[in-house]
């Protein structure tokens, strides 16, 4: 079963088998129903339009609340717009502005907040912090969130996974991919309901890593994952109008590939994330040894 990709592992579940659930099929071969169930979201054709304006200018105006962004998407499509859709439809994109609001509401004392520990902090090696985030990537008549995982000091992509969802789910299976390439001394996200649950916080903790939260307001606590986004998004969502999940998933994929293993990052000397990332964690081996 290993010698299989997992696109073809994906190619193998089948809706019209009456014997089986999808559940079940997907169990039985190892693949992720998030990865599986690549359904464009239930919103109008309308709505994909003001949600592709809307991701693209949070990204160049981040401080944007929903008035401005109201505002904005009035003189974009000529029309009245009303602000409670807006306002909707940014809190189902996971997007708010990076400025302080007013604390109008207490969080859920489950969900235990974290302090961020960044500040001064001196990041000189491979798996001493990482980062992830969640984002909106449209498609030609849906979206999908995905969820990535990040080394701060390389910018080497550690996992990603898409979902259709906003369920735990899909983030605990990219956080359980990133085990691969070992684990942080800190592990750094921003107060979403996904991080602060106690599933990945147990998770977290259970190996001895540090928690570290992004303040509410503060647009340079997790930078180089935002800036991640741009590039993503900039350099390769926005070029192509993909039909499908299975069609995003290859592309983002391709991109990532391309992201870790090609490009260039200024930041780094010229050297690519996985230059840094690997080659310095092979050194640091070489020199246990």
């Amino acid at each position: 079963m290993r010698s299989f990709s997992k696109s073809a592992l994906q190619g193998l579940v089948s809706a019209s088998d009456m014997s089986l659930s999808i559940r079940q099929q997907c169990e039985l071969l190892g693949v992720n129903r998030s990865s599986y169930y690549y359904q464009p979201q239930g919103e109008s054709e309308a709505n994909l339009l003001l949600m592709a304006a809307i991701d693209r200018h949070h990204l160049q105006h981040p401080y944007w609340g929903y008035p401005r962004m109201t505002d904005a998407l009035r003189a974009d499509f000529g029309q009245a717009i009303n602000h409670k859709r807006v306002h909707r439809l940014m809190r189902l994109m996971r997007i708010r502005s990076v400025l302080p609001a007013p604390n109008t509401s207490q969080p859920n004392e489950a969900h235990k907040i974290y302090p961020y520990l960044l500040n001064d902090l001196i990041i000189n090696t491979p798996n001493q912090v990482w980062a992830t985030d969640i984002t909106y990537i449209p498609m030609a008549k849906g979206f999908m969130y995905l969820v990535a995982i990040m080394d701060w000091y390389s910018r080497f992509v550690l996992s990603w996974k898409l979902s259709n969802s906003m369920d735990v789910s899909f983030c605990l299976e990219a956080l359980k991919e990133a085990w691969s390439f070992g684990k942080p001394q800190i592990f750094n996200s921003d107060q979403g309901a996904q991080f602060t649950s106690l599933p990945f916080t147990s998770t977290l903790l259970g190996k001895d890593i540090r928690i570290s939260m992004d303040g509410k307001g503060r647009a340079l606590d997790n930078r180089f994952v935002e800036r991640l986004w741009w590039t993503l998004k900039y350099e390769h969502v926005y070029l192509h109008a993909y039909e499908n999940g299975k069609s995003l998933y290859l592309g983002i994929k391709e991109f990532f590939q391309y992201y870790n293993y090609q490009r260039q990052h200024s930041s780094l000397e010229k050297r690519t994330p996985a230059a840094v990332f690997l080659n310095t964690q092979a050194e640091s081996s070489h020199g246990q040894n």
